[in-house]
């Protein structure tokens, strides 16, 4: 008599297993249809994507609005394409990543092994920095940048950005620390250690889970970031998300969707390709820390 009701239970846990893949499939191709679209627009020839078919292949399969995109569009004033802005987002992105993830780095150090009065309240006050709406900061931001005069430059870019990320990165390591064996630091602290010392040859080697997980999510905010970049960038420091909403917004001559489709994959390129690289490790590292802390 068992033996059917194992049947019955095998049968029925495939029948189960194969309506959640079904649904999960349906779901990916849900979310992977915008991404399609453009994809697929973005190599075909403009008279073709006007006849209105935007999820056929091309008949025609041309890679020139990607170097129109990239070198040639009208992106303001002149026609520069997106290369410079892509150029100003790698300058602006990539030190305020490495800043703000070493002092995010520092910051978990001193909540959690190097311990000192008011730290709690301390670590309240960075940790309500991550809820503070964008728009909210933007007049003090303003006047912080105009009086050290960094306003529309790549440098008060990364400023704000290092000052607006600082409260995630410290929460992130605060957390991955928070379960380091405080014995290892005490003992380094015996055998004569310094601050720094116990940093750099104890904590942070043992920090790349939580550093993936801090880069990805900063490079992230901040190579997507729009109202920054609107609001503190110039003409020589605008990022590549001010750029793409200046040539999609563009309301003079043909509208050139083959174009627009190519420069918004440009735009997003970075990202998707941080995270194909590194996204296992990304949610390794949270559950690292979920677990530890």
């Amino acid at each position: 008599m068992s033996l059917p009701s194992s049947d019955n239970a095998t049968q029925v846990n495939r029948l189960v297993r194969g309506l959640i893949y079904i649904v999960l499939i349906l779901f990916a191709i849900y979310y992977l249809l915008p991404l399609y679209v453009m994809l697929v627009n973005s190599v075909k020839p403009l008279a073709e994507i006007r006849e209105g078919n935007m999820l056929a292949l091309p008949r025609q399969f041309t890679l020139e609005p990607w170097f129109t995109a990239w070198s040639t569009a009208q992106v303001g004033v002149q026609a520069t394409g997106l290369k410079p802005y892509f150029v100003n987002s790698i300058l602006m992105a990539v030190p305020a990543v490495a800043i703000s993830t070493l002092l995010g780095a520092l910051n978990g150090f001193v909540l959690t092994k190097w311990r000192f009065r008011g730290d709690n309240v301390v670590f309240g006050m960075m940790l309500l920095a991550c809820f503070i709406p964008f728009q909210i900061a933007l007049i003090p931001a303003a006047r912080v940048l105009g009086m050290l005069g960094l306003a529309g430059t790549t440098r008060g870019l990364i400023l704000i950005h290092v000052a607006y990320g600082l409260g995630f990165t410290t929460l992130f390591f605060r957390n991955y620390y928070a379960a380091f064996p405080t014995e290892l630091v005490k003992a380094a602290q015996i055998d004569g250690a310094s601050f720094f010392q116990i940093f750099w040859r104890i904590l942070l080697p043992s920090s790349a889970p939580i550093i993936v997980v801090t880069v990805i999510w900063q490079f992230t905010n901040i190579w997507n970031d729009f109202l920054f970049g609107v609001s503190f960038g110039d003409f020589k420091s605008q990022p590549m998300t001010v750029a793409l909403n200046n040539l999609v917004s563009s309301s003079s001559g043909v509208k050139e969707y083959n174009v627009h489709f190519a420069g918004a994959i440009l735009a997003a390129l970075p990202t998707l390709v941080v995270y194909i690289v590194s996204g296992r490790y990304f949610v390794r590292g949270l559950m690292a820390g979920a677990v530890k802390g």
